[in-house]
This record gives structure tokens, sequence and C-alpha cells, in this order.
């Protein structure tokens, strides 16, 4: 069976050896096979004895037909917002802690690949939110997230008040330290934390998290992913609070701003390899069972 995708970015963790190694062996099994290798510049710049053509984050996925994030799920949270616009698949390879996105192992690299690249994997659909920060009516910034947007307060035990508004009708008002507006991706990572589900990656869902809200009796609340999402910051809030995306996008926020979340069109497109399980993912990353 001929190789299905003859031009192939990488990015990874450049500071991490691991990586850098990992990266290394990943380079010579694929030109060894006549790929195009095409990897993201602040990694070359780190590993100049590789024979490869550099391009900037954000033009890999316009100059080749599948992305190979090496590193953790950081990684391909960034990896993520970069290339979904230009519809390419996006393979994650485990160099990181958790790696629920990052599903393929260092140490089977060449095996779980070779398939792959002659076309037998699973392929998913992951959606991601979209977020306007508005300011008098205006939209001051925005940023799109794979796994959550947060409203936190930006200072340490001080609590924001805000509204929560879906679809033009009052959810609640709310005194906390924040909320998670969380994907399925996302419902195994911040939100997880703050006690919130965990959503299969299927569901067309988005989940919503306060942080340690003074209302013990405000829980998370899962709506349909097509609904629209206002966070209005109220007027009288003695701080700025922050916004993020992914954990990895900050924006600075003021009292009275609007944050408008809502899913974006473009998905992405994640590979695993065909024997992938996500239960059998979530048993070893939570200790299930053990």
């Amino acid at each position: 069976m001929a190789i299905q995708f003859s031009k192939i970015g990488l990015i990874g963790k450049h500071t991490n050896p691991e990586v850098r190694s990992t990266l290394a062996s990943l380079v010579v099994f694929l030109q060894a096979k006549g790929i195009e290798i095409t990897m993201e510049e602040h990694c070359a710049a780190f590993m100049p004895d590789l024979l490869v053509k550099r391009a900037k984050r954000d033009a890999l996925g316009k100059l080749c037909d599948l992305i190979i994030v090496i590193g953790g799920d950081g990684s391909l949270l960034d990896a993520a917002r970069a290339v979904v616009d230009d519809n390419i698949p996006v393979l994650g390879v485990n160099r990181g802690r958790r790696g629920f996105l990052t599903d393929i192992s260092p140490q089977a690299l060449t095996q779980s690949l070779e398939p792959i690249l002659h076309g037998a994997f699973q392929e998913e659909d992951r959606f991601l939110l979209e977020m306007q920060l508005l300011r008098h009516h205006q939209v001051v910034d925005q940023g799109i997230a794979l796994n959550e947007v947060v409203l936190y307060s930006g200072d340490i035990a001080r609590m924001i008040e805000f509204e929560v508004i879906i679809d033009q009708q009052l959810v609640y008002r709310q005194r906390a330290d924040g909320i998670i507006t969380a994907t399925p991706t996302g419902s195994t990572a911040y939100a997880l934390s703050g006690g919130g589900p965990i959503l299969h990656p299927s569901l067309p869902a988005i989940v919503l998290v306060p942080m340690h809200p003074t209302t013990l009796s405000n829980r998370p609340i899962v709506i349909d992913s097509s609904g629209r999402i206002e966070i209005h910051i109220m007027p009288d809030v003695l701080l700025n609070p922050r916004l993020s995306c992914d954990g990895q996008v900050h924006f600075n926020a003021e009292p009275n701003d609007r944050i408008v979340i809502q899913r974006k069109a473009k998905q992405l497109r994640l590979l695993h390899p065909t024997d992938y399980d996500y239960y059998h993912t979530l048993r070893t990353k939570l200790g299930w069972s053990a």
C-alpha cells in the first residue's frame, strides 16, 4: 500500500532533550521512506544538523498533509490552534505527563507510525471554542481553545462576580474565583480538577464549571455545543480579571466586560492508531481499576 502522507510537518517541545531525541529518530525514519519533512522553525533551530525544511508554526498546515506533534498535551493544544483552519490531521507522540491527546508511545513510535502512514488509523473530529472579549460593544481581544476558556480573578483569594447568559437567557449570577468553559476534550483537564464531569469526545456538548463558588448548590452544567455563552463581569468588581485559552494564551479583562464563547466551525482532525481505545486511556491516565 502506498504512503498516504508525502509531506509531514513536525512540532516538538524543543527545550526537552527527550523530545529532540525522538524528533531526530523520527526524521531519519520518515526520510528513509522518501517523505518530505518540514519542521517548526524554533524546533529546527535547536537541531541544526537535521537536513529539513523550516517554517513558522502557522504555515505548517499549508505546506504539509499531516502534522506530528512530539511532546505533551500542551504541545498538541498549541499546534491545534495553529493548524485547525487548514483542515490538516494531527497526530500526537507522548513525551509529556498525562498524554490524553498524544497517545503514541515513543518506545513504539515506528511500529505505531508505519500503518498510519499507509492509511490504517482512527480519525476523529474534536471541536474548539471561539472566544471574544467585548468592551463597550467592541471586540478588543479574541482567541480559540481546544480544551477550555477560563475567566479567573487574577489575584490570590479574590473573588469576582459575573453573570452567565446562555442563548440570551440568564442562567445565574455568581461570586466565585472564576468559571471554566470546556469542550469534551477539555473535560479531562482543568474542568476535571474543578469537579466537572468527563464528557466523551463525540458529544456535542460544553461544560461550565464554577471555580470555588460561594453558593455550594452551584454545580457544573452541561449544555448543547450550539449554544451561545455570554459571561458578563459585573461593573462593580474591584479588580481586573483575566482570561485564558487552554492556559497558554492570556487576556486582560475589565469590570463590565462581556465574554462571548461559541463553538468554532472548523474542527481538529485528530489521528490515532487503529487499536486506540478512549476508555483504556481514561483507565490508565486516571488510575482507574488499579
